[in-house]
């Protein structure tokens, strides 16, 4: 049996390549969503077969084999783009070997939108918000142009709102309703304007200008003096770096900082991971108006300010994948054992200045069972001009804990 994966475009029959056009035409069975086979004219004279999941195109076919000479698989958009045509021929070649396959592409809807924009769409990031979780905020940390294909109940209306509620809401949003078909729609605002619409399903989204953060380098250790800053105690340049090299944050990571002060770890976090979240944890309210300060300076909306001290204010916060832990006003072992309760294979990070605090910090990992415990102590000086000479001037020895698997 012969069996050719089309991709149909945007509901267009014009819209279809050549190749593709004649495959349907001289199909005998077309299998496809209902949608796409109702769109399909006249000349495509077949049996036509309505199937949603993957499952049924595989049970269909299977039915088919030897029955039917040529089939054709209806795939809206390309069979490249997000599409379930991949996963199908997989299934397929195991499922019937003898069968003869070819795939044949067609317009996909950022191609569509690009040429109903009138502008190139080579740079857009592409993202897929369609039955799949999606945090745009994080999508365009980057900055530039987003592309969502939306669906279900990720709407542009829905990922515009929480662009706005990220404070991405002046960012230019189009959205694209039922690219190809004669109720064909395109809307362009802000991203705060089109929250407050109602689209169609078959909807795409673009975001762009989105700003892009102060920094873009991953590289721990942002200088001190790049912070805003009062009395409030931060965690110094040094002692930053080494803990995001203990840590080894990974770009889609959920991330705790707790007693997260001036949020300078906070914001190290967030850029190196910006396609996760991370969420600042601090009771002191002067603290907590300088960590939205940076945060705003630093340009992140994958950054969350929870008020608060650990361990009441970690209930109802998603499992992190690292923590770091600058102070627990003396609840070390309580704050652990959350955290472990959260996620026992969390890889954590303690700093601590007191010798009590190391000592509390390693029987509460050792009480909680994380693996591989390991203490270093960093001692950093800094040169300070004196006359025309320059001194050493020690800081406070450091202790860093870690203990997790990486």
């Amino acid at each position: 049996m012969d069996i050719t994966l089309i991709g149909i475009g945007p509901g267009d029959w014009l819209s279809l390549t050549q190749a593709a056009a004649r495959a349907l035409e001289q199909a005998l069975v077309i299998l496809g969503a209902p949608r796409l086979l109702e769109g399909l004219p006249a000349q495509c004279g077949g049996r036509r077969i309505a199937c949603l999941r993957t499952s049924e195109l595989v049970e269909a076919l299977i039915g088919l084999n030897g029955r039917a000479g040529q089939a054709a698989v209806a795939f809206s958009g390309d069979i490249g783009f997000y599409s379930g045509a991949a996963s199908l021929l997989r299934t397929l070649q195991t499922a019937l070997p003898e069968a003869r396959f070819t795939l044949l592409p067609g317009l996909s809807s950022p191609q569509v939108l690009a040429a109903r924009l009138g502008r190139p769409w080579q740079n857009w990031k592409l993202v897929s918000a369609h039955g799949v979780a999606c945090n745009p905020a994080a999508a365009c940390a980057g900055g530039g142009d987003v592309f969502f294909l939306t669906g279900g109940s990720c709407t542009p209306a829905s990922l515009c709102a929480q662009l706005t509620e990220a404070g991405l809401g002046g960012c230019q949003a189009t959205a694209a309703s039922r690219l190809g078909y004669p109720d064909e729609a395109i809307v362009t605002g802000t991203a705060a304007q089109l929250a407050e619409q109602t689209f169609a399903p078959l909807s795409v989204l673009l975001v762009e200008g989105c700003p892009a953060p102060l920094r873009q380098s991953r590289v721990g250790g942002i200088p001190d003096e790049e912070f805003l800053r009062t009395k409030v105690p931060m965690t110094k340049q040094e002692v930053r770096a080494a803990a995001l090299a203990l840590l080894a944050p990974r770009p889609g990571d959920c991330l705790w900082d707790l007693g997260a002060g001036t949020g300078s770890v906070s914001v190290e976090l967030a850029l190196a991971a910006p396609e996760g979240q991370v969420y600042a944890v601090e009771r002191n309210a002067d603290a907590q108006a300088l960590i939205l300060e940076n945060r705003r300076k630093f340009g992140l909306h994958n950054l969350t300010l929870i008020s608060g001290a650990a361990p009441e204010a970690l209930a109802g916060l998603p499992a992190p994948d690292r923590v770091f832990v600058g102070g627990t006003g003396g609840h070390m072992a309580e704050t652990l054992a959350a955290v472990h309760a959260a996620n026992p294979a969390a890889r954590v990070v303690i700093s601590a200045i007191a010798i009590e605090s190391l000592s509390a910090a390693l029987a509460a990992l050792q009480a909680q069972g994380f693996e591989a415990i390991q203490v270093s102590q960093i001692s950093v000086s800094r040169s300070r001009p004196a006359g025309g000479l320059h001194l050493m001037m020690a800081q406070n020895p450091v202790y860093l804990i870690s203990g997790g698997a990486l």
